[in-house]
């Protein structure tokens, strides 16, 4: 039985999960609507203010889609309920961002041009100080990919460490050609 599968997901009050007969799983909450499609072999039972995900036998491919879509409906809840955010750093003399509005964010990283980057819907972009950035949403797979492409635009060099990088993310400094001997 895979470990992450067999965990039931607490539905808080105020979340209404449902599910479609096509098996479209759709999570409403206070900060928005998300909805994933679920195999239709994958057994979906909510009982009670607790969802299950049963899988109809022991084949890898339901083993596999399990513990998977058991996490993507839980994720779904959370982010319906409290958000995701992830924080990045600037890294760098001169290096700066400036969140224009919540969708729309500039970026000043070395380059001859401030690089803009703007939010998809149900993102938004925050600058606590001007060499922070904070992306936050509700659905955890596009805040991951929005934070990493902002990460894209300058990775953290090994060198001096300069460049856009997660929040609490280590950067392993090599010597340089003076260090050879």
């Amino acid at each position: 039985m895979s470990r992450i599968g067999k965990l039931p997901i607490q539905i808080p009050s105020g979340v209404t999960v449902t599910v479609s007969d096509d098996h479209v799983v759709t999570v409403k909450g206070p900060k928005g609507t998300l909805a994933q499609s679920v195999n239709n072999q994958m057994g979906l039972e909510i009982k009670d203010g607790i969802m299950h995900v049963t899988r109809p036998n022991d084949l890898k491919q339901f083993r596999a889609m399990h513990g998977l879509y058991r996490a993507l409906i839980h994720n779904m809840v959370v982010g319906v309920t409290t958000g995701f955010t992830k924080n990045l750093e600037l890294v760098g003399v001169g290096y700066r961002a400036q969140a224009d509005n919540p969708s729309q964010l500039t970026i000043n990283i070395g380059f001859s041009h401030p690089v803009v980057v703007k939010a998809p819907e149900n993102v938004t972009f925050a600058t606590p100080t001007p060499n922070k950035i904070t992306v936050s949403g509700i659905d955890k797979q596009v805040v991951g990919e929005i934070a990493a492409e902002i990460r894209a635009i300058r990775k953290p060099e090994p060198y001096h460490g300069k460049g856009i990088r997660y929040e609490n993310e280590v950067v392993r400094h090599k010597e340089g050609k003076a260090g050879k001997k």
